[in-house]
């Protein structure tokens, strides 16, 4: 059973600017909660009790997110507000999170490449802080660990993308195993769309063994001049097998403006105190537009 999860929080955030020139990405609120508790409540949800988040210049803003905050619990506790101290309290609990800090914003690859000695040789699950998965059904992390448990390789989460946006994705390039698990054959990072094997990208969620440490330390800057993920992955695939899995959910981009509205729409008509109030609310925006 994998019990142990590394969460990239590194990176800058640029494509929304300018609210992360002072603020982590991963903690822009969907409703009241911040991205990163989302990922975080998924990976425990699947199993996981160890994670490792790996942060950077300007995110400890996340750090103090999952520390204790006694003064905050002592004017909750003063205003007898006891449903919200248990519910601060908790973050706190979810599991145990320890911080380690990239030196340097040297992309994805790298930022993984530091948990190396934390995931003591087993296999872990990748979960970036950026990016909201939510599943119909199993947390799409545990939607892995199912795959991973039952052919000991590597799994990577996929969704199918348009075609021309697969410029923006690492792909995969392969064959169906069984019903919606891939074997990999190759993974192409960022391909043109008139050289891309497919339509399936790499989806934000991932399982490795810990092998993947080997070919990090073997992978050069690529696109970006940053250590790429994808590319590593491209040098492990030659020489064990790789899967992938189109998930059962919905992966939610909130790096760019639309994206994040339409996530904060969604999970907002969902939330028990605003749903109801928030839908009235729009079907008479929409009337007053029309």
């Amino acid at each position: 059973m994998i019990k142990k999860a590394v969460i990239p929080a590194a990176g800058y955030g640029t494509r929304f600017l300018p609210i992360t020139k002072s603020q982590p990405k991963e903690m822009i609120p969907i409703v009241d909660t911040p991205v990163i508790q989302y990922v975080v409540e998924e990976a425990v949800a699947s199993g996981i009790t160890d994670i490792l988040m790996i942060i950077g210049k300007g995110k400890r803003a996340i750090e103090e997110h999952f520390d204790r905050s006694p003064l905050l619990e002592e004017s909750l506790i003063e205003k007898k507000n006891f449903e919200m101290l248990e519910k601060i309290r908790g973050i706190s609990k979810m599991a145990n999170i320890h911080f380690v800090w990239q030196k340097e914003m040297n992309g994805l690859g790298d930022a993984v490449r530091y948990a190396r000695y934390h995931v003591n040789n087993e296999p872990f699950a990748v979960l970036l802080g950026d990016t909201l998965v939510q599943s119909y059904k199993e947390p799409v992390t545990r939607q892995l660990m199912n795959v991973f448990e039952r052919y000991r390789g590597s799994v990577v989460a996929l969704e199918q993308v348009k075609p021309e946006l697969v410029h923006k994705y690492g792909v995969i390039d392969g064959h169906i195993l069984e019903g919606s698990v891939y074997v990999a054959s190759d993974w192409i990072e960022k391909p043109s769309p008139e050289d891309a094997p497919s339509n399936l990208a790499v989806a934000s969620r991932y399982i490795f063994t810990p092998e993947i440490f080997d070919y990090l330390e073997m992978t050069d800057p690529g696109i970006n001049n940053e250590v790429q993920l994808t590319d590593a992955m491209k040098k492990m695939v030659k020489d064990q097998a790789m899967y992938g899995l189109i998930f059962d959910g919905k992966r939610f981009d909130i790096g760019n403006k639309m994206g994040f509205l339409k996530t904060n729409i969604i999970y907002g008509l969902k939330d028990d105190e605003i749903g109801e109030d928030l839908k009235q609310w729009l079907k008479l925006f929409v009337n007053q537009l029309g």
